[in-house]
């Protein structure tokens, strides 16, 4: 039974499948059409996907599903005995006359449903798409429609270069016309993308290229020049015109110049020049940290991973690698260049290079640090584009320390006892357990005190770091309790043994350790609340400092924890289990003066000579103090576009008429455009061309007089200063919050 479900669900898919084949012959048969009627392939790519999304919508595969599909069987294969659908239905809910029944359906439809095909339109399809094909290729071949496709493929060559006359007087003879041009964008050779041609003289392209262009005039012209932003480059005179050639290198501007015969100045509009940037390569490491720490006992490899792209294609790249030994003034920098272990083709555009970084390799020991970065560079001439990726570390531990010392007998140790560093504690512990046996219990229990009293000062101090100006809290009240088999009877006599074998300034002299910043106030209701409290970052509080960064504060707050416990075994005479928290207190210590140190490389720096004669003399009489007095001036920026703006809107008031010292506020506010308008020159286009127009007496009519004055607004910068402001928040949090805001002044 289930077997004829099977081939139930095998039939709806199939029928599913001939509809969906349709919209597509009929899609692939209209797109192909349009393609030979345009040729241009994008255009039938996207009439290809609007006309299946058409004819499926029209077609709704999706309604043919198990219910469709059991009334059609019912209706065309007899042996169904229309209950096709008991197929459908829970053999649970079933009586036994139709389980009998729906058994004997199964097997007829595993036998019969193999030779029926599912309604379709295949053949109809298929032809339709072949007689559009056949349409479309007997069009392209007689050239039926050959606007189309120059339309399409040159939407903006129909832009021809019009000219006006500058002089406002009426010209009597005709202004001569442009009978061809042709404009040439050379790209440079790195690029590899040759030449284009076009005639749409507004330009974009990468800087570096050259633009040629051709211009065959109807009539005869004198002294044609090309106006670049106020440079004017002649043109030469060619067999059928006149041509020039600029090297792109900026955003900007420009336009043609010529005389007729009879002396009068033609202009054409302004169009655009555009000049994209060779963007240098981009450089992302993956999956490493910035700081890689190794044991002397680990495997000491990094494995670097990276991606590196560019826009027009990579030149070269590298790693730097630069290996630092030794300490202070003694420490030694050596620099090396290393390859990826694939090779880099020139012109790839993007690659992805990894290298095995082995520290035994580089003649790392134990201490040493290494500093590494990825160089890159693409192909732009004459000079290439760098960039690098955040400098990496990876620092081998020195967990032994070589610490300074001299015998008894021919110096003193001027370093106080209550203040010693971790190491020095652990050396201390470590010979204390290893005289145990030969001092007394007295004496071993005074040293063990004396020590835990020296591990609590120095968690004190590196407890500064984290914004503790007095001890952060009380020790733990609860102690874990002792392992079993261990005999610790302690009387009543004997639970105050610590502070028998205390310094004498281990409570009340304790102020001579860290000093006391803090200070007890009492809070009364005199008091005015601080609306502020709540929302500002309190240095004062241990777990808001911010000398370190996170990771730096998680790790040196574990370590005074672990600073905690190693003084509670000193303290109850356990050297032995304060050891192993010593050591792992000392690791945490080490890991944090680690990651705090920051790379540079040296600089030399000479100090200005020194008189001898004057040295040490203790005169003054030549020295005097430095004062500056200076007065500046601030010019108002875009001075004239806003002067642009008010006479505009005279002009359009009809107040006044046009006047001649008009044109040379408009050239101005012209200038001053040009400026910002040359990185984005296609937003300003129209403004400026709007702008000559009034120069040339063109364009002052009202229409463009409302044009340019709009255009000159948006490009005016807002403003920070805002007129008739006014204090309308009277509560105390609410005026402090837009104070901070700079909502007043």
């Amino acid at each position: 039974m289930e077997q004829g479900k099977l081939h139930l669900v095998k039939f709806q898919k199939r029928w599913q499948l001939l509809s969906y084949a349709e919209a597509v012959l009929y899609a692939l048969g209209i797109a192909v059409l349009c393609y030979f009627i345009t040729e241009t392939v994008w255009f039938g790519l996207v009439t290809f996907i609007m006309s299946v999304l058409l004819f499926v919508f029209m077609k709704k595969p999706w309604k043919h599903n198990l219910n469709a599909t059991s009334s059609y069987i019912d209706a065309h294969v007899s042996e169904a005995s229309f209950s096709t659908g008991l197929l459908l239905q829970p053999e649970d809910n079933l009586s036994n006359l139709a389980k009998l029944q729906r058994y004997k359906v199964s097997e007829e439809l595993t036998k019969r449903l193999g030779d029926i095909s599912p309604p379709n339109a295949l053949k109809q399809a298929f032809l339709v798409m072949l007689g559009c094909i056949s349409l479309g290729f007997i069009f392209h071949k007689l050239a039926i429609f050959p606007g189309v496709a120059n339309e399409l493929n040159n939407p903006k060559n129909t832009e021809q270069i019009q000219f006006v006359a500058t002089d406002s007087v009426q010209v009597k003879s005709s202004v001569p016309a442009i009978e061809q041009q042709e404009i040439r964008v050379v790209y440079p050779s790195y690029i590899r993308l040759g030449s284009k041609t076009t005639t749409d003289p507004n330009i974009k392209a990468v800087a570096g290229a050259k633009i040629h262009w051709k211009l065959q005039f109807d009539a005869a012209v004198v002294a044609p020049v090309l106006d670049v932003m106020g440079e004017l480059i002649p043109m030469q005179k060619s067999e059928t015109g006149y041509q020039v050639q600029l090297p792109l290198t900026a955003s900007g501007f420009y336009s043609f110049k010529f005389q007729n015969e009879e002396g009068t100045e033609f202009t054409s509009d302004l169009f655009s020049l555009e000049a994209v940037a060779d963007n240098p390569p981009e450089i992302e490491i993956l999956g490493l940290e910035q700081y890689t720490y190794f044991d002397f006992s680990d495997k000491k490899l990094v494995e670097l991973q990276s991606t590196i792209t560019d826009d027009f294609g990579i030149d070269e790249s590298y790693i730097i690698a630069t290996v630092s030994k030794g300490t202070g003034e003694s420490v030694k920098f050596r620099e090396e260049k290393l390859n990826f272990k694939e090779a880099i083709s020139k012109g790839t555009k993007s690659i992805r290079a990894t290298k095995t970084l082995d520290l035994n390799a580089l003649k790392m020991e134990v201490g040493d640090e290494l500093y590494f970065y990825i160089e890159a560079f693409d192909e732009k001439q004459p000079k290439r584009n760098v960039a690098r990726s955040e400098t990496y570390f990876a620092v081998i531990k020195d967990t032994v320390g070589e610490q300074f010392g001299v015998e008894g007998t021919l110096g003193v140790d001027q370093m106080p006892d209550y203040f010693r560093s971790q190491r020095q504690l652990i050396i201390d512990t470590e010979k204390l357990i290893k005289d145990k046996p030969s001092i007394s219990i007295q004496e071993f229990k005074s040293r063990s005190n004396e020590l835990g009293f020296d591990q609590k000062a120095l968690r004190l101090k590196y407890g500064q770091f984290m914004g503790d100006e007095s001890e952060m809290e009380e020790a733990p009240a609860v102690i874990e309790s002792h392992e079993e088999g261990e005999d610790h009877d302690h009387t009543e006599d004997q639970e105050n043994i610590p502070k028998e074998f205390m310094h004498d300034h281990d409570g009340d002299n304790e102020h001579n350790l860290v000093e006391q910043h803090g200070h007890e106030h009492e809070e009364t209701s005199e008091e005015p609340e601080d609306p502020l409290h709540d929302y500002l970052h309190n240095h004062d509080d241990p777990e808001e400092s911010t000398l370190f960064e996170e990771s730096l504060k998680t790790k040196l707050r574990k370590a005074l924890s672990i600073m905690w416990d190693a003084e509670l075994h000193l303290r109850l005479y356990e050297p032995e289990k304060s050891l192993p928290f010593q050591y792992e207190a000392l690791k945490y210590i080490q890991e944090i003066k680690n990651s705090a140190r920051i790379y540079v490389h040296r600089i030399g720096f000479d100090p200005p000579p020194i008189k001898e004669d004057s040295r040490l003399t203790g005169k003054i009489k030549d020295i005097k103090n430095y004062s500056k007095n200076e007065t500046t001036s601030a010019d108002l920026p875009f001075e004239a576009i806003k002067n642009a703006v008010n006479r505009l809107e005279q002009l359009v008031q009809g107040e006044e008429e046009f006047k001649e010292d008009d044109t040379i506020l408009f050239t101005s506010a012209g200038n001053e455009l040009a400026q910002l308008a040359i990185e984005n020159p296609g937003k300003y286009l129209q403004v400026l061309q709007g702008l000559k127009s009034i120069e040339n007496n063109t364009g002052r009519n009202l229409e463009n007089y409302r044009l340019v004055q709009k255009g000159l607004l948006l490009a005016l910068p807002s403003t920070p200063q805002v007129p008739g402001s006014e204090k309308v928040y009277t509560d105390e949090i609410n005026s402090l919050f837009l104070k901070q805001l700079e909502v007043y002044d």
